[in-house]
C-alpha cells in the first residue's frame, strides 16, 4: 500500500504544479487587461491593484472551473462582483479632489491626463448598471453578446443600457468638450 500512496502523493504533486504553471502563465497574460477593467470601474490605481490581485486570487481558487470555459471572462466577472462589493460597503463615501488635500499638490499637468481625468469621473457618475456595460462594451471592446453573457443580463438589456450610458456621459462631458478651444 505505500508504494500505491506514494505514487497517488506524486500524481497529486504534479497536477499542482501543472495547474499552478498554467494559472501563472493565464495571471500573466491577463494582468493588464483586469488592470484596466478594474482602474475603469473604480477611478482609483490604488483599489485597482487590490480588485486585480483579489479577482486573482478568487480566480485561482476556482481555477478548474474557470479553466473550463473562458478564464479571462471567469475573471473579469469575479472583477465586476467584488467592485460591486466594495461599492456596496463604501457608497457613502466622499471623495475628495486631489487638489483640495492640504499639502499635497496635483502630480499630473498633461492635458491628457485632465481629458482622462473627467472621464474617469463621468463613468463614476454613472449608475453601476451603465458603467459595468459601457466599460466592457466600449472601453473593453467586448460585443453585446459578450456583455450579456458576461453580465448576466438579456442582450436588449445590454443594448438599451449602453445607449442609456452614452447619452449620460454625453451629457456629462458636453460641458468641458464645449468649453474647448478648437
Amino acid at each position: 500500500m505505500s508504494d500505491e500512496s506514494g505514487e497517488l502523493e506524486l500524481l497529486a504533486a504534479r497536477s499542482a504544479e501543472d495547474r499552478d504553471a498554467e494559472f501563472t502563465a493565464f495571471m500573466a497574460a491577463a494582468i493588464p487587461a483586469l488592470h484596466r477593467s478594474a482602474f475603469l470601474l473604480c477611478g482609483d490605481a490604488h483599489r485597482a491593484d487590490e480588485l486585480t490581485q483579489h479577482a486573482l486570487e478568487r480566480t485561482y481558487r476556482a481555477w478548474p472551473r474557470a479553466r473550463e470555459g473562458d478564464p479571462l471572462a471567469y475573471a473579469r466577472r469575479v472583477l465586476m462582483n467584488l467592485r460591486v462589493d466594495g461599492w456596496r460597503r463604501t457608497r457613502r463615501e466622499v471623495l475628495a479632489d486631489p487638489h483640495t488635500i492640504a499639502g499635497r499638490e496635483a502630480t499630473w499637468t498633461d492635458p491628457d491626463l485632465g481629458d482622462r481625468d473627467e472621464v474617469l469621473r463621468a463613468l463614476q457618475a454613472l449608475p453601476l448598471k451603465q458603467r459595468r456595460v459601457v466599460v466592457l462594451r466600449y472601453l473593453l471592446d467586448l460585443s453585446e453578446a459578450q456583455v450579456a453573457a458576461e453580465l448576466d443580463l438579456p442582450l436588449g438589456t445590454v443594448k438599451s443600457t449602453a445607449a442609456r450610458g452614452l447619452a449620460s456621459l454625453r451629457a456629462l462631458l458636453a460641458p468641458a468638450i464645449d468649453g474647448r478651444p478648437l
